[in-house]
């Protein structure tokens, strides 16, 4: 048996079957995985959405887990954002830029412009999932915008490629004066 105890961790990129297509765990059931494996706390960040919160947090609150609500933003450009909210205004400013998203496409669909963040969205913390290709500003624009809110979000995924991946992403923290922090991408 294992000795070696469990490291405070939180999950802070979970997407849940209101992800469609890319998650298929109901909210309920990540928490309570969550729990299980003794998490600090569990960020639920469906994809421009907020769906799954409400029955996150009835779970979270019968098993005593602290639940995060936050939102993957993918951005038009191609960049990805995790935006968790910090307070009460965080989560209204949250609500608001997806809900403009939503109307800015299609139904069931959503589009997010760099324009839609010009003012960082106070209240929020991000984590930025940057691409293989990601443009040589971002990590500058973004830093302007979540001053001392911004983290780079490590997700490695044994695939093959993540020492090249996690030098990558060291080099662009070390490039942006931008803290690096573990996440799963569940």
């Amino acid at each position: 048996m294992n000795s070696t105890p469990v490291p405070d961790y939180a999950e802070l990129h979970c997407r849940s079957n209101f992800s469609f297509l890319r998650a298929a765990s109901h909210p309920e059931e990540l928490v309570e995985r969550a729990r299980e494996l003794g998490y600090r706390a569990l960020a639920l960040t469906d994809v421009c959405s907020l769906a799954g919160v409400v029955r996150a947090h009835g779970r979270a609150r019968a098993c005593g887990l602290q639940l995060i609500i936050g939102s993957e933003v993918p951005l038009a450009d191609g960049q990805r954002l995790v935006l968790l909210a910090a307070d009460a205004a965080g989560y209204a400013g949250l609500s608001t830029l997806i809900t403009r998203g939503r109307r800015a496409a299609v139904k069931g669909e959503y589009r997010l412009d760099r324009a839609d963040l010009a003012g960082g969205l106070p209240g929020c913390l991000a984590l930025w999932l940057p691409g293989e290709q990601s443009e040589a500003d971002t990590g500058r624009w973004l830093a302007e915008r979540f001053p001392d809110r911004l983290w780079i979000g490590v997700e490695l995924h044994r695939s093959g490629g993540d020492r090249e991946r996690l030098a990558r992403l060291r080099a662009l923290g070390a490039a942006y004066g931008l803290p690096l922090v573990a996440a799963g991408g569940v």
